[in-house]
């Protein structure tokens, strides 16, 4: 065993003898296996160790916060998800010299990020949209090389553990999304988005001691059904051509089973603010919003540049940011072990803090035929707080009648 420079041979003998310890401590490594809800096989992956810290409550707290993090960031993902824009489509206004409704713009507008422009009086559109999401980032930190240390031992000093134990993860959620909007009159519009998600995950734990690993434990849960619900008012103040100001405000309904993380398990309330500025082709559009209750409390905003090509089609690039109060982050602590002389405990852990996600959405609106629209963008996280996948594509359907 090599030792740092000035260690005396009292040191060594101590050092031997923790090391020893440490290993008649050690419990037999044996796979494990579970099967339960999403959150029961976070908890199995992330408490059962084999690591001696000398210090099981520390061990359980910091296993419960790490839990709950993880948690918080895939309930964000799923009870927070981006609802299309309500008045994506095709939007309609009265022309008093023609006596008839008309296009209020060739352009079908942003993505997520709302624009002033209503449906217009009973016009109705209802659409469809498929999200796949398969997570490969948390933090920053790689889910699935085997690289995200949960545990570890490492003599005080030493360039490595000796005994490390990690934890690899892979989720994927697949979202369908059924969303409807109706203008109740030519400035007031209400939208509903019911989304059904279906959230796989699969996990290992391995222990490597002095370079020989073993598997320590699998779990996989697989989750499926109603996510949270969110209804929408959108009412537009000040209109001139397809520029204007509007206000709204959306209720996240708690209607996703919280312990498989589908939902928040509690109501969210957001009002927001949306502005845009319309040309013949090219339209500007912003929005802020905050979140009062729900899973965390949240500046929300948004930015987008559409390019009405035609009058049938539109491109779009969109930014879209959240910063989110007490989200918390992943973080390593190391502590001296409390009962093995020269020894280190490495422990995963969550803290709570103020974080940003910001992400990038591009694509188009195809207005195939008739008022049948397809939308198809591919989404790109800018950060690296909480879960994140390389690119998450969308795609949807819209329908739009009535007047």
């Amino acid at each position: 065993m090599t030792m740092t420079c000035g260690t005396t041979t009292h040191s060594r003998t101590t050092l031997v003898a923790s090391l020893v310890t440490y290993l008649l401590l050690g419990v037999s490594i044996t796979p494990a296996g579970a099967q339960q809800t999403t959150i029961d096989v976070l908890s199995f992956l992330l408490t059962n160790r084999t690591v001696i810290t000398g210090d099981f409550d520390r061990d359980a707290q910091a296993a419960a916060t790490t839990r709950d993090t993880i948690a918080t960031f895939l309930i964000q993902e799923l009870a927070t998800l981006p609802v299309s824009s309500s008045s994506g489509g095709f939007t309609y206004r009265p022309d008093s010299t023609l006596g008839t409704v008309i296009r209020s713009s060739d352009s079908f507008g942003p993505f997520y990020t709302e624009r002033s422009l209503t449906a217009g009086r009973s016009r109705a559109s209802f659409g469809v949209g498929y999200q796949s999401t398969l997570y490969n980032t948390m933090d920053g930190r790689d889910l699935r090389d085997g690289t995200l240390v949960s545990t570890a031992a490492i003599l005080t000093g030493a360039p490595a553990p000796f005994d490390i134990e990690t934890v690899s993860l892979r989720i994927r959620s697949d979202v369908m999304t059924f969303s409807g909007n109706y203008g109740i009159t030519d400035r007031l519009d209400f939208g509903l988005a019911i989304p059904f998600v279906r959230v796989n995950l699969d996990g290992e734990r391995v222990d490597t001691y002095k370079g020989q690993s073993f598997v320590q434990a699998t779990g996989s849960a697989s989750a499926s059904g109603l996510c949270d619900v969110a209804a929408r008012l959108k009412y537009n103040v000040f209109r001139e051509g397809a520029s204007g100001l509007t206000v709204g405000a959306e209720v996240r309904l708690p209607t996703g089973s919280e312990k498989n993380l589908l939902g928040g398990g509690r109501v969210g309330f957001t009002p927001r603010l949306i502005g845009s500025v319309e040309g013949e082709r090219v339209g500007f559009h912003s929005e802020v919003s905050y979140t009062l209750h729900g899973v965390a409390k949240a500046l929300g905003y948004g930015a987008a540049v559409t390019v009405a090509a035609s009058p049938r089609f539109t491109g779009v690039g969109e930014l879209s940011g959240r910063r989110v109060e007490g989200l918390g982050r992943l973080a390593s602590t190391t502590l001296p072990h409390p009962r093995l002389v020269g020894v280190d405990t490495i422990r995963l852990t969550g803290i709570e803090e103020t974080t940003n996600r910001i992400v990038v959405i591009g694509g188009f609106k195809w207005n195939v035929t008739g008022t049948w629209l397809v939308t198809a963008n591919v989404l790109r996280p800018l950060t690296d707080v909480g879960l994140n996948a390389s690119w998450v594509p969308t795609v949807m359907f819209d329908y739009s009648f009535g007047g």
